[in-house]
């Protein structure tokens, strides 16, 4: 047996659309298929948790013991995007500041500060290892976010950002545009 599920099997999971070349591990977890979309060539590993709207584009891999949390608004990861294991994606959020009372078994009418903002995680951004990223964020563009980083604010295309809160260190090569283009072309010859 297959450490992912097979095409039945994924047929069954009811998922809302998919493409082809798509890899889940027997272990995620997918509460709510309905509402995810999925590209070509995506791979999600054992033990992340998706849950709420994601749109997940193609060449996509979602490393173990990720969390992904669209909710209404929703979670974009653009073609190329990825995240390394224990990474959480943030679309919604309780309030803490004690203004609203917080979890899923209040009632909404007690959480007046409950916040559900769209997330975007870039064409050919990376998101390292245990990095959080909150509601209402775009990793923009070619961005790479290093391990335990924190993005709490949309980060500059092409950059390189670490740390809590996450800040710029530098700027990311381009270099990868090219190869894009080779594979795009290798696969519409191939």
């Amino acid at each position: 047996m297959s450490n992912f599920l097979s095409d039945d099997e994924l047929q069954a999971l009811g998922i809302k659309k998919y493409g082809s070349d798509i890899r889940i591990g027997r272990f995620a977890i997918l509460y709510t298929p309905e509402l995810l979309t999925l590209g070509n060539h995506v791979r999600i590993d054992d033990f992340t948790v998706i849950s709420g709207s994601v749109t997940l584009g193609s060449y996509i891999h979602i490393s173990q013991f990720c969390g992904i949390y669209g909710g209404e608004k929703g979670i974009i990861m653009e073609d190329f995007s990825g995240l390394s294991s224990k990474c959480t994606i943030y679309a919604t959020s309780d309030d803490y500041s004690g203004c609203s009372m917080t979890n899923p078994t209040v009632p909404d009418q007690f959480k007046p500060g409950y916040i559900d903002r769209s997330v975007k995680i870039a064409r050919h951004a990376v998101i390292g290892c245990g990095s959080v990223v909150l509601p209402g964020v775009t990793v923009d563009e070619g961005t790479s976010v290093g391990s335990m980083t924190l993005c709490n604010k949309t980060t500059d295309p092409w950059s390189i950002y670490i740390g809590i809160p996450a800040r710029k260190v530098g700027e990311r090569k381009k270099d990868i545009l090219k190869m894009e283009q080779q594979l795009w072309e290798n696969e519409y010859n191939g």
